[in-house]
């Protein structure tokens, strides 16, 4: 009777996280379709005639992701999860400051410095689902992480709406008040993740066996799996949303206004399936719904690639979001599955480093590649990418049938 009311307590306090987690995720979360609704329009407005770098402050803030997976193990040995946090939410507030400044002093290096600094509270923020799963019983994690990834339907509401309500708010200097709005979004996350109270991780019985070292583990198939999964899921949903409003608004002729709602909705998109995936990957698997995501970018590909009607762009980024829902939600699962507790952070933050450096050259390429062929060879690069991780889904699949 002792072990299921103790596993009663750590769901308890493990709900309470999550409750807590989600918040704070719904808020900072906000952060990046603010600065991907926005960050390429207002890099290129601060270009001269050479529009080629215009995702560059872009590509500043995936550089800053993957320095903050970096920062936020290193803040969380020393510091400890909770303050590393609290720290992350006050450097996008910093950064959304220091872009403002930018803006009005129409400083296009500066303007990426900025959005470095926010990519670097968003590397903080990207721990949040590795931290809810860590503070979850096994049978919880795929919940734990679906819970945290549907936090951002809220997300998906506020950074566009700040965009949108706040881009003339400084006027004529467009986008500076979209930056400062960053502040007292991110003060009220901090304030939020003081209430939490995470487990050590070295306080389970599980983190009693002894960690293997990281070249073991990076390199077993189902880490390999779903690592190179979730990298290009994220990096493809990068790539095309990145592009997206320049290929609308400079491209198109469609409005700004436009853009931005497009990308409302793809962020909608990418975490209202929250709510029932970790309930599918529990019952049919993370490989099959990872198989389902792929095809889904692939259906993407083929909308976007149809015309460049208002439709075609808004309905390939919702396909993208769904997609990029199935395929990270599901390859973070993998990931998570293939480490003991003990073993967390260092695997965590290998995997991270890898992923947002590969997010930060997609996010770079999109510029360069929209500007020099276009939107419609974009939109073919999502083929091979797609096809090769079916491929490694097949043969995952294969290997746990033999296995059985």
């Amino acid at each position: 009777m002792d072990a299921p009311a103790g596993l009663e307590t750590q769901l308890r306090s493990a709900k309470r996280n999550i409750a807590l987690l989600t918040a704070a995720q719904a808020i900072l979360g906000s952060v990046g379709p603010l600065c991907f609704s926005v960050g390429g329009l207002a890099g290129y407005q601060l270009l001269g005639s050479d529009k080629t770098l215009a995702t560059a402050p872009l590509t500043g803030f995936n550089l800053g992701v993957a320095l903050g997976a970096v920062a936020v193990a290193v803040s969380a040995r020393f510091l400890g999860r909770k303050a590393g946090f609290i720290l992350g939410a006050s450097l996008a507030a910093l950064g959304g400051l220091l872009a403002a400044l930018a803006l009005f002093r129409q400083d296009f290096w500066m303007f990426a410095m900025g959005l470095l600094l926010i990519g670097v509270s968003s590397g903080f923020t990207q721990k949040i689902r590795f931290a809810a799963a860590d503070a979850s019983p096994s049978f919880y994690k795929p919940k734990a992480i679906s819970w945290i990834l549907a936090g951002g339907i809220v997300s998906a509401i506020v950074g566009p709406q700040l965009a949108i309500w706040l881009k003339t708010s400084f006027e004529p200097v467009l986008f500076a008040g979209s930056f400062i709005g960053l502040v007292p979004l991110a003060l009220a996350a901090a304030i939020i993740l003081g209430f939490l109270k995470l487990p050590k991780l070295n306080q389970t019985s599980e983190t009693a066996k002894s960690a293997r070292p990281l070249s073991q583990i990076v390199l077993t198939r189902k880490f390999l799996t779903g690592m190179i999964c979730g990298i290009s899921t994220y990096a493809l949903m990068t790539f095309m949303m990145t592009g997206a409003p320049l290929a609308m608004v400079i491209g198109c002729g469609f409005s700004s206004e436009l853009a931005t709602l497009g990308i409302q909705w793809h962020v909608i998109a990418m975490f209202a399936p929250s709510f029932f995936t970790g309930m599918l990957i529990s019952r049919f698997g993370a490989e099959k719904v990872v198989a389902i995501g792929l095809v889904i970018l692939m259906a993407c590909a083929v909308v976007a690639h149809a015309g460049i009607e208002l439709w075609n762009f808004w309905a390939a980024l919702v396909l993208l979001g769904c997609g990029w829902n199935f395929g990270f939600i599901g390859a973070t699962s993998i990931v998570a599955s293939s480490y003991q507790p003990s073993e967390a952070d260092k695997v965590q933050g290998f995997h991270d480093i890898f992923l947002f450096a590969t997010v930060a050259l997609s996010s770079f390429s999109s510029g360069r590649i929209f500007t020099v062929y276009g939107w419609s060879v974009m939109n073919l690069l999502v083929w091979p990418v797609t096809l090769v991780c079916l491929v490694l889904i097949i043969l995952q699949l294969r290997a746990q049938k033999r296995a059985v």
